[in-house]
């Protein structure tokens, strides 16, 4: 029978602790112990956030997105590194690349995730399951690090497969069982559905995928809106979205936390003279020109805010991007102290050959 595209099978790969694992590599003798990556945790008063963490520093209760000074605190002997985003990217390109071939259509999502379209070649499970753990081997022996692979007829399920019982795991979810496995998993595994949907759910009654698969649709819309609807057909396992390639680069930005709030409005001219110039660097090894700027400033207490200013043409003018950030900045100065400053630029242009080769020289 003709596989159609709602029988399509797709593969959801995700490396296991990718900057941990990576660092871990670089340095064989990190193998089994806590590894975090994240800021300098400066004996528990450190304020930035832990990236990843190797599999020994989660036993402890470390997690990414945890204050860096908690998970000091909770495993002091860990070893602590700063990310190394060049390192990260680096192997990210060498392991896409290992996996691009053995797909019908690749979609990469993250630095350490990837979407696997086989509905073109493969149509049974038992051939899906032998490609994901050749896809698997070839990660191992030639980049030297492990990934777990969800196999399911969509992107969601075999995302949320992909996650169910990591590290270096193939978990299978054919047509038959998605029932099955999605409905007893609480609500939080559905991609999308955060911190702040979940309480929401709970006041509903609603704590496990299936009990939102069951719910009805038009209370999910009259609470949620459109994501209602949204909600409903993925704890279903309903998900039309198809595997295709992104080549679009919507935004290109970076931010600093600083290790002391800052207030004098030098040091924050200073910080976004810095930002932009990394933001610059960027954009000209992409090759793109931008119009809009934006920044974002969040304050001691935590109080964030963005501000964006287009420009009438693209440009890829370094200081374009420096003064329009300072001058962005001018309604918040004298406000308050300043935990975060960040830089972007959006509305981007691809620059052609002879622009990309001129730009080079900027």
């Amino acid at each position: 029978m003709e596989n159609s595209s709602r029988e399509r099978i797709t593969l959801h790969l995700d490396m296991d602790s990718f900057f941990s694992s990576v660092e871990v590599r670089e340095r064989p003798e990190l193998r089994g112990l806590p590894v975090v990556v994240g800021s300098d945790p400066k004996g528990g008063s450190g304020r930035g956030v832990v990236s990843t963490c190797s599999y020994e520093a989660r036993e402890f209760g470390i997690h990414s997105g945890m204050p860096i000074s908690k998970a000091y605190r909770l495993c002091s002997d860990a070893t602590y590194l700063k990310v190394n985003m060049k390192l990260y990217k680096d192997a990210s390109e060498n392991i896409m690349d290992t996996i691009r071939i053995f797909a019908d259509r690749f979609q990469q999502v993250s630095v350490d995730e990837a979407y696997i379209d086989i509905g073109d070649s493969i149509s049974d499970y038992e051939s899906a399951i032998l490609l994901a753990e050749k896809i698997k081997s070839e990660v191992k022996r030639l980049q030297r690090l492990t990934c777990s692979i969800g196999v399911a007829p969509n992107k969601v399920i075999a995302k949320i497969a992909s996650d169910f019982n990591k590290p270096d795991r193939l978990t299978v979810v054919r047509p038959e069982d998605v029932q099955n496995f999605l409905f007893p998993l609480h609500v939080s595994k559905i991609p999308g559905i955060g911190k702040k949907t979940q309480p929401i759910l709970q006041e509903m009654g609603i704590e496990k995928v299936g009990q939102l698969a069951s719910c009805d649709v038009q209370l999910l819309i009259a609470r949620f809106g459109k994501f209602g609807l949204v909600m409903h057909q993925l704890a279903n396992g309903i998900d039309t979205r198809e595997v295709k390639e992104r080549d679009v680069v919507k935004s290109i930005s970076t931010e600093d936390t600083f290790d002391e709030d800052i207030y004098d409005p030098l040091e924050i001219e200073r910080s976004f003279s810095e930002l932009s110039e990394k933001v610059h660097v960027s954009l000209i090894k992409k090759h793109f020109r931008f119009r809009t700027v934006t920044i974002k400033v969040r304050f001691e207490d935590f109080r964030t805010y963005t501000r964006a200013k287009t420009l009438n043409a693209a440009t890829t003018d370094k200081d374009a991007i420096r003064k329009t950030a300072i001058s962005l900045m001018e309604e918040f100065l004298g406000k308050g102290r300043f935990r975060l400053l960040g830089v972007g630029v959006t509305k981007l242009e691809k620059l052609d050959e002879r622009q990309t080769f001129l730009s080079d020289f900027l």
